[in-house]
């Protein structure tokens, strides 16, 4: 697999040095050096075809050498040796690329947002700031720059300076950052929150519904603030509209909003907000949460009836897990070991599968994260609806 990845990244700068090539043809005066060149390219192609990315990057730095000005090859070797993890190599390459004279601004500006991506990459986060900082004060290729720089912040988790540079974003480009801008203000509230600090914690929530009216995070934040002060009938009304807000965090709510109804004892109130889910929420954990409710107050019998008829409308793994527990006191024998030995074919079954998955990337996760460990993304992370998920 990793090297089917080399391959796709060494593919581009191919086509580079392919075009570079040909557009050579017509001003070399030599056929025998247009030949030479042609079939280097060819030969650093059959290499890169057949997987030999060293062999190909060895020719491919050949043909760079012929002409010093190929900037568009040398910067398509330095993004290759990045993408195959040789960092130190394409940091030597940019700077060199950078320091070149003659070099047109442009062309340089391109060369030191690729070094900028090298320190990124290497790790070399203040080097990576300071160079992009610059680029934004000159108005050199802001934009790209300025992603950088919001990157960078959330890795540092400097949430001020990644608003800052958010909003100078979305005014520079036009593009609506509301979304992440929401979720840098719940990052701040959490964290004030958990310093005691609650009064500013309420004022950057407040911020962050500014930027986005339904904030899921923000709603179960502010549920969060209410029931850690006792008012969980407060806090029942946030989470209420955190599930209302966006239904399909309904296995992250669900917990906490539950543990608030008991608290606040507004139990038939979890019943009506629960059934009325059921027809607009398909998956398994409504149905669990009337499980429980009705076992604690009609019985087990009651309980175990619900249940399976859910079960006959939607499938889970989960919710078979569920119904076996609540059967294994009224079953003894053989029966009941082969029970057990269900019991555990399903529970190492739901072990190996992803609970979440992210509408972006693809990403799976057994747990639930706000931004998304792969590509960054915010609030992409959703729960999986199938027979052996939610």
């Amino acid at each position: 697999m990793s090297s089917l990845y080399a391959l796709a990244a060494l593919v581009p700068a191919a086509f580079v040095l392919g075009w570079w090539a040909s557009r050579r043809v017509g001003t070399r005066r030599s056929g025998v050096r247009v030949s030479e060149l042609s079939s280097d390219y060819f030969r650093g192609l059959n290499y890169l075809l057949n997987e030999e990315q060293d062999k190909a990057i060895e020719v491919f730095l050949k043909l760079a050498e012929y002409n010093r000005d190929t900037v568009e090859t040398h910067l398509a070797l330095g993004n290759l040796f990045r993408r195959r993890g040789e960092v130190d190599r394409a940091i030597r390459l940019h700077q060199h690329l950078v320091s070149r004279p003659g070099l047109s601004d442009a062309m340089k500006t391109v060369a030191l947002l690729e070094l900028g991506e090298d320190y990124m990459r290497a790790g070399l986060l203040d080097r990576a700031e300071a160079l992009f900082s610059d680029l934004v004060a000159l108005d050199s290729h802001a934009p790209s720059a300025l992603r950088h720089l919001i990157a960078i912040y959330q890795h540092e988790r400097d949430w001020h300076k990644a608003i800052e540079h958010a909003r100078r974003f979305e005014v520079m480009t036009g593009e609506d950052e509301a979304t992440m801008i929401a979720q840098f203000y719940c990052e701040l509230a959490d964290r004030s929150r958990q310093h005691g600090a609650l009064a500013e914690a309420r004022e950057y929530l407040q911020k962050a519904f500014d930027c986005q009216p339904d904030c899921v995070r923000a709603f179960m934040l502010i549920g969060r603030l209410h029931s850690e002060a006792g008012e969980h009938a407060d806090a029942v009304v946030a989470y209420e509209s955190a599930i209302n807000a966006d239904i399909a965090f309904t296995p992250e709510i669900l917990p906490p909003l539950l543990d608030c109804y008991a608290r606040s004892q507004q139990m038939e109130r979890a019943e009506v907000f629960l059934r009325d889910m059921l027809g607009r929420y398909h998956g398994i954990s409504p149905v669990l949460a009337l499980t429980r409710l009705y076992r604690q107050r009609d019985g087990e019998r009651a309980a175990i009836d619900f249940l399976t008829s859910q079960l006959r409308q939607r499938p889970s793994v989960r919710g078979l897990m569920a119904l076996i527990d609540a059967t294994m006191d009224k079953i003894e024998g053989e029966v009941r070991e082969n029970f057990l030995i269900l019991r555990d074919l399903t529970r190492k079954l739901l072990e190996g599968q992803a609970m979440y998955r992210c509408s972006r990337c693809g990403f799976g996760a057994k747990a639930h994260h706000w931004q998304c460990p792969s590509c960054k993304s915010w609030s992409t992370i959703r729960p999986i609806h199938g027979v052996a998920s939610e």
